[in-house]
This record gives structure tokens, C-alpha cells and sequence, in this order.
């Protein structure tokens, strides 16, 4: 699932020294150190070395790369589900570990094989487990072509929540404040008409679905409707839609965090969606330009 940084060089046809650079930048979505060896998706896309130049911009290109993809011969059962199996690992790390489980990427995909990790805390097992079948039922829901509702929205956030049983599909019922953010989430009683406003905004939007969802997570979040799992259902939500459009799914990186957090801090002080935008349109890109070597003629 990993690539050294000489055979990420020999891959794109630049320096190791060069690699090595681009990872300690963070330019390269999932990459990490272990050691004194920084370690690489197997479908990391090279960066590119400048912005683009051409006024083609980047909701363009997935434009064009989705019309790519349609064009392309559909994968098969087996293909999805291979695809799918070794997303989930990556993407039920990540997601929960932006929230603070502490399993890593290795004792994830150990507990989604069933099995227990030593030292570990129930609670970030039963999360890892939770936010799996979370996303299988998201999947199931997308072969339905089945509408975003607030009943959606429970259900998944039902599954997410897997270690507290008394929250699980319910709307908070306290205030609560997020640590380290200005934002305050609405209060209690204004969190249902807040999601159906919000639905409805976005069931009638004519934005870009990059520029849609970004505006709807953010949003989602702000809300914050549930007491726990806010974050973890809204990224789902999120690969929902995007996979009812004919997109891969996006798997936000535990290392860009920081980025992640920061595009919420613009939309709050500045009310602007662009950073997130750009963070969303980064992470399809590069899903897109995966599927379309993987099939290949």
C-alpha cells in the first residue's frame, strides 16, 4: 500500500532528493515518516511543480477527467469491492483519527479484520468498526440513488457512533462549544429546522458539486447537531454525494488536518468557502486521476 521515496522517484522521473523534499513540504497527500524513511501511497499522484498556468482552473480539470472516466469501461463487482476494501482501511483511519482515536493505520485494518488490539481502549475499536459499516451502508445507499434527508443523516450518524448507545441517530439536547474554535453551534432547539433549511439549500443548488459540498459540510458542521460524530458523519455525507455523481470517494488525510481545521476557521471569520473548496477539489483530482490508470487500456 506503500512506496519508498526512490521508487516514487523512478515512478514520476524525478530526484529521490527531489521526493524527499515534496513529502517534508506535505505536498504529497498521506505521506509520512517512519523513522528516517518517509513512506507514500502506492496511488499518490506526482505534485505538480508550478500552478497551473493556463486558465483552465482546477473544477475544470475534474470536469474534464470525470468526462474521462465516464468514457471509460465501467469496473466490474469485483474491482469495486477490491477498491473499496482497501479504501476503507485507509479512509476509517484517517476519519477517526482526525478525531482523536489513537489506532494506527496498521491496528485499524487488524480490528477491521475482527481482531483486537492489545492496550487500545474499547471505545476506538468499537469507532473503527462503526465507521466501516457506517460506509458500507453509505455505499449500499448510493446503488439506490437514494436522496440526502435528515433521516439519512441519523442513520448514518447511528452507525458512526457505535460506542455510545444513548446518543446514536439523536440531535444533541445541550449546548456545547468546540474547543479552540470561535464559532458557536446553534442551540438545541434550532437544530432541526437549521438541517432542514440546510438540506433544502443544498437539493436546490446549481453550484458545482465541489463548491456544493464543500459549502454543505461546512455548514453541517457548523451546526454540529449531534453531541459526538459530527465530523466522521459529515465526511461520509460528503462521499455519499460525491459517489451518487459518479466520483470516487475522498479520503481526508489525518496529516492535513491542519489544513482541514484552518478552512473551517476562513469560513467562520470570513465567511468564504474557498479554502475547503480547494482542499475538496485537491483530494477529487487526484481520486480521479487513480481510476483513470487503473483503467487504462
Amino acid at each position: 500500500m506503500f512506496m519508498s521515496t526512490k521508487e516514487a522517484a523512478e515512478r514520476w522521473g524525478i530526484s529521490n532528493r527531489r521526493v524527499r523534499v515534496l513529502c517534508s513540504e506535505g505536498k504529497i497527500p498521506g505521506a509520512y515518516q517512519e523513522g528516517r524513511r518517509w513512506k507514500i501511497p502506492q496511488d499518490a499522484v506526482k505534485p505538480a511543480d508550478r500552478r497551473y498556468k493556463s486558465k483552465e482552473s482546477l473544477l475544470d480539470i475534474i470536469d474534464r477527467k470525470k468526462e474521462e472516466l465516464d468514457t471509460r469501461r465501467p469496473l466490474t463487482e469485483g474491482e469495486v469491492k477490491r477498491l473499496q476494501e482497501e479504501f476503507i482501511v485507509e479512509y476509517t483511519y484517517n476519519s477517526n483519527a482526525i478525531e482523536g482515536n489513537t489506532l494506527t493505520l496498521r491496528e485499524t485494518d487488524m480490528v477491521l479484520r475482527g481482531l483486537t488490539v492489545d492496550r487500545k481502549p474499547l471505545k476506538d475499536h468499537l469507532e473503527a468498526v462503526g465507521h466501516k459499516e457506517a460506509f458500507e451502508f453509505v455505499c449500499e445507499l448510493t446503488k439506490k440513488n437514494i436522496q440526502l434527508s435528515e433521516s439519512i443523516i441519523k442513520q448514518v450518524h447511528y452507525l458512526v457512533l457505535a460506542d455510545k448507545k444513548d446518543d446514536r441517530g439523536v440531535y444533541r439536547r445541550v449546548p456545547v462549544r468546540i474547543m479552540g474554535a470561535k464559532h458557536e453551534p446553534v442551540q438545541p432547539y434550532l437544530i432541526q429546522p437549521a438541517i432542514e433549511q440546510l438540506i433544502d439549500a443544498y437539493n436546490w443548488s446549481t453550484e458545482h458539486i465541489v463548491t456544493k459540498l464543500a459549502r454543505f459540510h461546512l455548514e453541517f458542521e457548523s451546526i454540529h447537531p449531534f453531541i459526538d460524530g459530527n465530523g466522521r458523519t459529515g465526511r461520509l455525507l460528503v462521499n455519499f454525494e460525491l459517489m451518487k455523481a459518479g466520483y470516487p470517494p475522498i479520503d481526508i488525510k489525518f496529516t492535513d488536518r491542519v489544513a482541514y481545521y484552518r478552512a473551517f476557521d476562513e469560513y467562520h471569520a470570513k465567511h468564504s468557502i474557498t479554502a475547503m473548496e480547494k482542499l475538496f477539489a485537491g483530494y477529487i483530482n487526484e481520486r480521479l486521476d487513480m481510476y483513470l490508470r487503473i483503467l487504462q487500456d
